[in-house]
């Protein structure tokens, strides 16, 4: 068996996630990094877009979960567009993603928290 690996590197939306009502208010920036292990199948022989994970599908599916309803937990961001990009991609074996979110409500100044979740179809 041939697998293979898509990444779709810091993705950026515009959402309104976390505990804090000024998150939901104001919203703010999120980055998504997306690593897909992907059984080949006929992908790589066929050389047909048909035949693997279409990455601006994937695009899409994570656009439109980030996007979505609010979510309190990046944590429960993350397991949830491993879990689309996996119901929407059968091939699909491990979904690891990552979630960034830059202004975190926190006492301090850093670049980002930061999430990863892995999810095995």
């Amino acid at each position: 068996m041939t697998t293979y690996t898509i990444t779709l590197q810091n993705c950026a939306f515009f959402a309104r996630h976390g505990v804090h009502d000024e998150e939901e208010f104001l919203g703010q920036r999120f980055f998504v990094d997306a690593e897909l292990d992907v059984v080949a199948g006929e992908a790589l022989e066929s050389d047909s877009i048909n035949d693997t994970v279409n990455y601006g599908i994937a695009f899409t599916v994570i656009e439109q979960i980030v996007t979505g309803k609010r979510r309190y937990l990046i944590e429960s961001l993350a397991l949830d567009i491993a879990k689309g990009l996996c119901e929407t991609f059968p091939q699909i074996r491990r979904a690891k993603i990552t979630v960034r979110k830059p202004n975190a409500p926190v006492p301090g100044v850093l670049d980002f928290v930061q999430v990863s979740v892995e999810h095995f179809a």
